[in-house]
């Protein structure tokens, strides 16, 4: 399937956590497909794993588990974007497209989840307006990182959270939001 887009090429398929990470320290992909459950390493594992090795290797999770747990523990790890073995075709080929652009790729499922746990939505801190601003300009999660000194997890963590308090599901979103709110500005 994901062969049949002209713009990707498929350059491994590893069957464990372990040939995955070495398939990517190997072969330096923009993006890995990572699956959660696998033999010899987790996903999370091996997502750690790659991202100390290969820090500019974007993974995305593609599985069939979307327990608060799992996605905590991707995120943290170092996941770009979560989707589902069950989305629709597009929404993986533009989840992918996204994660090599370095920006995160959030099913919809996924993200109604995490505002379950955060129903609330309330006004952005400080720091996500940062965040929040910096994405406005373009910036990668990297980059946000550099400037505000601050782990490209930690600037994942605080998408998530802009994610959650403005009803959104991908930086798209939220920045076109913030800016008809007035939130932010260009």
């Amino acid at each position: 399937m994901v062969e049949s887009q002209r713009d990707f090429d498929v350059i491994g398929e590893a069957k464990d956590g372990q040939e995955a990470v070495e398939l990517a320290v190997r072969e330096s992909p923009h993006v890995v497909l990572m699956d959660l459950r696998m033999p010899k390493i987790d996903g999370a594992e091996a997502i750690r794993r790659i991202k100390g090795r290969v820090p500019a290797v974007q993974v995305l999770v593609l599985t069939t588990y979307d327990s608060d747990a799992d996605i905590v523990a991707a995120m943290e790890a170092g996941a770009v974007g979560y989707l589902l073995k069950d989305a629709p075709r597009e929404e993986l080929f533009r989840g992918v497209r996204a994660a090599a652009r370095g920006q995160p790729a959030w099913s919809q499922v996924v993200t109604a989840k995490l505002n379950e746990r955060t129903p609330e939505r309330g006004a952005l801190s400080a720091r996500e307006l940062e965040v929040l601003q910096h994405a406005a300009g373009g910036a990668s999660n990297q980059q946000i990182g550099r400037a505000l000194a601050i782990s490209e997890a930690t600037v994942k963590s605080h998408l998530i959270h802009i994610y959650q308090k403005l009803g959104v599901s991908d930086r798209t979103a939220a920045v076109t939001t913030a800016l008809e709110r007035g939130v932010i500005r260009l």
